[in-house]
């Protein structure tokens, strides 16, 4: 710790932001950094804290606190305060093999368990980790580092997104020999193609798989295993294959006028926005648009937020995110007490934008869809509404959200949009393999353990855990290349 008061000397900074009338102007990143001065002042706001909670990833009530990668926080938020960024630099990459991802989408589980954030304002740990990711790109640091020998085995990985691409990373540090098989035509998964360019901009992800290339890690684009190649193939090819190939099966909504033309999942309209933007900059029209129509998400969460601002770059007439549950405090309840993730309200990009250009917010709460009605074509042109109340359930004594009798209202729909989380993996690559998945439809395995009920298949990420954060499935890709080493070596120093 560099400077004992500094969380009292220097007050917490973000990176400004475009103004949000400005930034649905295009879909490039609209945050502008501060300057290396200014990071080091928010560097010097950390206390190197007795128990530094920032770096635990421990769960409390059911939720993450603290980073799943146990970055070393207190240790590069002083070397940046002390300007040695080299140093900060390799400290967070000997636990975080892509800074420069997590840096821009991760929600900062670091910050909201930091001590400083018990009364006041937490580090900014964060936006200090995308600033020292981005020095050691700007200063030569972030180059190719090849394994100096090869064990002679061969490992396959499925699905190139952030917890298949961390375990490829370990694994062929070790000296594997790793082939990454992708079945879209570019890489990166979730990180490509799931993630709005506002927020992630692609030449980010290129730019580190690049670097991965360089390292010696093969991939094979546009190949679908199960269907474009054999999973028995596989298996007598590879000592080793890691199944990461996301929770990909998009949950769906059982209501009358569902078959509807204008009625998406929200991963293929995101998908095809960005796809058409990298392709051509729109200009193919080969994308959902939402330009003149009254748009409605469904679903609360990230998804559905990347929904709304993508809807408005669009040009929509009009957006409405639904919410089934109600709104949560503003503050922590009492029940919800630091370090444990603070379950509060959060306006996220895409609804300042929507406040911005509409003057109200998107969401509404306790609300959710009764039916769909169409034009004489089949088009969605309407949406019923009906609100949410929380009763208990007589059969069951659980709570649960139902209708509140005489609370419907129709609202023009052109547009709808479905973001209500996924289900699982898709069937076909674990029947292929031959893999077990458990009731919710993962991969199956025993606990702490990665490898599935198929000698020499192992799972992670999203397929393993179920939906959740890149952070997590770069944890679970790391983790499980580190027991697929000791299936193949014997034991392991990943």
């Amino acid at each position: 710790m560099g400077k004992p008061t500094g969380f009292l000397d220097y007050q917490r900074e973000d990176a400004k932001a475009e103004s949000p009338k400005e930034r649905i102007k295009h879909f490039n990143e609209f945050h502008v950094p501060l300057s290396k001065e200014e990071q080091q002042k928010q560097g010097a706001r950390c206390m190197d804290c007795g128990v530094p909670f920032c770096q635990s990833g421990q769960i409390l009530n059911g939720m993450a606190s603290g980073c799943p990668l146990n970055n070393l926080v207190p240790e590069w938020n002083d070397l940046i305060y002390t300007g040695n960024w080299e140093q900060a630099y390799l400290r967070l990459k000997k636990t975080n093999p892509f800074p420069e991802f997590t840096g821009r989408v991760c929600p900062a589980l670091c910050e909201n368990a930091c001590t400083c954030g018990l009364d006041g304002n937490p580090v900014c740990s964060k936006q200090n980790e995308l600033s020292i990711s981005e020095y050691g790109y700007e200063n030569g640091l972030a180059k190719a580092a090849p394994p100096k020998f090869r064990t002679g085995k061969k490992v396959a990985v499925i699905g190139s997104g952030p917890a298949g691409l961390s375990a490829a990373n370990s694994l062929n540090k070790r000296g594997h020999e790793v082939t990454v098989y992708e079945r879209s035509d570019r890489f990166g998964g979730l990180l490509m193609y799931g993630i709005p360019n506002m927020k992630l901009e692609k030449h980010v992800v290129e730019r580190k798989l690049k670097i991965m290339e360089e390292e010696g890690i093969h991939f094979a684009a546009n190949t679908d295993v199960g269907k474009d190649i054999k999973a028995e193939q596989l298996k007598k090819e590879y000592d080793a294959v890691v199944l990461a190939c996301g929770s990909s099966h998009p949950r769906d909504i059982n209501v009358p006028g569902r078959e509807a033309k204008g009625i998406y999942f929200a991963v293929d309209f995101l998908k095809a926005t960005t796809k058409s933007l990298l392709d051509s900059d729109l200009k193919d029209r080969k994308y959902i648009s939402a330009k003149g129509k009254n748009v409605i998400v469904i679903g609360g969460g990230d998804t559905g937020n990347d929904c709304v601002g993508t809807s408005i770059r669009h040009g929509c007439k009009s957006v409405i995110q639904l919410e089934m549950m109600p709104k949560l405090p503003d503050e922590r309840a009492e029940n919800n007490p630091w370090p444990e993730w603070p379950r509060i309200c959060k306006t996220d990009y895409g609804q300042e934008e929507a406040i911005a250009v509409f003057g109200h917010d998107p969401r509404l709460y306790t609300t959710t869809v009764k039916e769909f009605k169409m034009n004489k074509k089949g088009e969605v042109c309407k949406a019923v509404l009906v609100s949410l109340e929380s009763k208990k359930d007589e059969k069951t004594g659980r709570m649960a959200m139902v209708p509140v009798a005489g609370s419907e209202k129709e609202v023009p729909a052109d547009l709808v949009l479905i973001a209500a989380g996924f289900l699982g993996s898709e069937s076909y690559v674990t029947d292929a393999f031959g893999v077990k998945v458990n009731e919710r439809t993962n991969v199956a395995t025993n606990p702490d353990s990665f490898e599935t009920n198929v000698k020499n298949v192992f799972t992670a990420g999203d397929m393993h855990r179920g939906q959740s954060l890149v952070v997590w499935a770069i944890r679970e890709g790391r983790d499980a290349a580190r027991e697929v080493d000791k299936k193949l070596m014997g034991y392991s120093n990943l």
